[in-house]
């Protein structure tokens, strides 16, 4: 198994110039190969496979940077080349802009080029990197590449992905021990215990902020000294509201598969649903989807199971205590009322019909 841990690092201004160049050389290289592809393909039909040792000739500097991230490179451009042919939805592959998207890039352990020590990173092409390791590594953990980016805001951090030996127990989940969770707008999700999410909405909070750093960043010239600091504060407030949510994210995930062996969730599609009824920020800043993909690799990692319930399950409009379907139940109805007497939020009551629907496809599978 495969895992990413992420840790920032502070790199000196030597070393800081050698990201950049680095930054620069596999935009221009990957650029550089796509263009050339396209003109092959536009000229002769053909589909030409194009190495980065085929430009180091001529661009000498392609040689001061490390050359594993050149061939990391080469193998992302054809990753995307076939999944546009095997999937077109995904889109022709683009050129990268100075300006926009991530800097980053990605090398990979050879003889040992690339250590992780005490406090420090050492990394092809460069001294010892100062590292934050706020986790402890497992001494089972094998290093496999790493991949450093900078984000906006400025700030340096390193990806270390490590492989290593699932350690999961091959014994059964207990299908009882489970939880239903229901997507709501308000608290981001319901429980089938009868608890809700509570999440604060960071980006709601911090919009004033943002939308005041965002006006003073409209009227500074583009490309003045005033601009990029003024840009780079509005990145500080972006970072500071997704790092919120990610550590709001981590908590209530682990402390889900820590408590429960099966957890059932709606299969939605959130794109589709905040661009109806006018729900877009709502839905984007609770980052629902985010929260299930961490549950679904945590659950995984402890041998416990995530199931994705249809999303066309009338879950909102069965009763969770005798089975009867209403045929109509606006969302105005916050409460939910059956004629056998059942009465209780129509959030929690569409959790346990999750839960229970989580269960069946479990016992039938």
């Amino acid at each position: 198994m495969n895992k990413a841990m992420k840790f920032r690092i502070y790199p000196n201004e030597e070393q800081k110039v050698q990201f950049e160049k680095t930054f620069g050389c596999c935009r221009f290289l990957y650029n550089k190969m796509l263009e050339d592809k396209i003109r092959e393909y536009e000229k002769n039909k053909k589909m030409i496979f194009v190495t980065p040792a085929q430009y180091k000739g001529e661009y000498p500097w392609l040689k001061e940077i490390d050359s594993l991230a050149l061939a990391n490179v080469q193998l992302h451009l054809e990753r995307a080349y076939k999944n546009f042919f095997k999937q077109p939805s995904c889109g022709f592959p683009k050129f990268k802009s100075k300006h926009r998207g991530s800097k980053s890039y990605t090398t990979n352990v050879v003889n040992g080029n690339i250590k992780v020590m005490q406090g420090s990173l050492k990394l092809p092409k460069l001294s010892p990197v100062k590292i934050k390791l706020h986790r402890l590594i497992p001494s089972m953990y094998k290093l496999k590449s790493v991949t450093i980016s900078k984000e906006p805001s400025g700030k340096y951090y390193a990806s270390l992905l490590y492989t290593y030996e699932s350690q999961v127990s091959k014994e059964k989940s207990d299908i009882e021990n489970a939880v239903g969770i229901d997507f709501a707008m308000k608290g981001m999700a319901v429980f089938s215990s009868g608890e809700r999410g509570e999440y604060p909405m960071f980006y709601k909070k911090a919009e004033k902020k943002l939308a005041r750093e965002q006006r003073r960043l409209s009227k500074c010239k583009r490309g003045s000294k005033n601009y990029y600091k003024q840009k780079k504060k509005v990145s500080l407030c972006h970072e500071k509201i997704r790092n919120q949510r990610k550590d709001f994210h981590h908590k209530l995930s682990t402390k889900i598969v820590n408590k429960y062996d099966v957890v059932s969730v709606e299969n939605l599609h959130m794109r589709d649903m905040s661009g109806t009824l006018h729900l877009g920020k709502g839905v984007m800043d609770n980052g629902y989807g985010s929260f299930i993909q961490m549950l679904s690799y945590k659950l995984e990692d402890r041998g416990k199971i995530l199931v994705k319930v249809d999303k066309y399950y009338p879950s909102s409009k069965i009763c969770s205590s005798c089975g009867k379907i209403k045929d109509k139940l606006p969302l105005s109805e916050r409460t939910y009322s059956c004629t056998c007497g059942n009465r209780m939020d129509r959030d929690i009551n569409a959790a346990i019909n999750i839960r229970e629907e989580g269960k069946r496809l479990l016992l039938a599978s």
